[in-house]
């Protein structure tokens, strides 16, 4: 399974990212190394979409903490960036065309779904569709 990461990225050009204990939803929580992941730069800390592809060189779940009956599932994982994108994907082309029909199985909708219904960062799973639609942007 290929997954998607929306975070923060200060740097899109680095080699590395290390990215601690972010949020999954979606199959997020099943990302390991050698796993292929798009990293999206997120709007709301002043990221343009989607940036790079990578490869996870490590993940590691992070312990839930006792006494706290409802907790997302956390991750921290380090990437080697394998390709830069060459054209922009996000939140502003996702909206030039309403991509909210939820069941229409665009991968357009499912990003739309996954990454801005709920605009907080996280990791997600992806279907075999929208990564051969994200792979097309490098």
């Amino acid at each position: 399974m290929d997954y998607a990461i929306k975070t923060e990225i200060r740097d899109p050009q680095a080699e590395t990212f290390v990215f601690t204990a972010q949020k999954t939803m979606y199959g997020g929580k099943h990302i390991a190394a050698g796993d292929t992941v798009f990293l999206f730069a997120s709007e709301t800390h002043g990221g343009r979409g989607l940036v790079a592809r990578g490869v996870v060189t490590a993940a590691e779940a992070i312990a839930k903490v006792p006494g706290l009956a409802r907790q997302t599932p956390r991750v921290s994982v380090t990437i080697r960036r394998a390709a830069l994108a060459k054209r922009p994907l996000g939140r502003r082309e996702l909206e030039l065309e309403p991509f909210t029909d939820w069941t229409d199985g665009r991968p357009e909708t499912e990003l739309n779904f996954k990454f801005y219904r709920q605009a907080t960062d996280k990791i997600v799973g992806l279907s075999d569709e929208t990564a051969a639609f994200l792979a097309a942007f490098f």
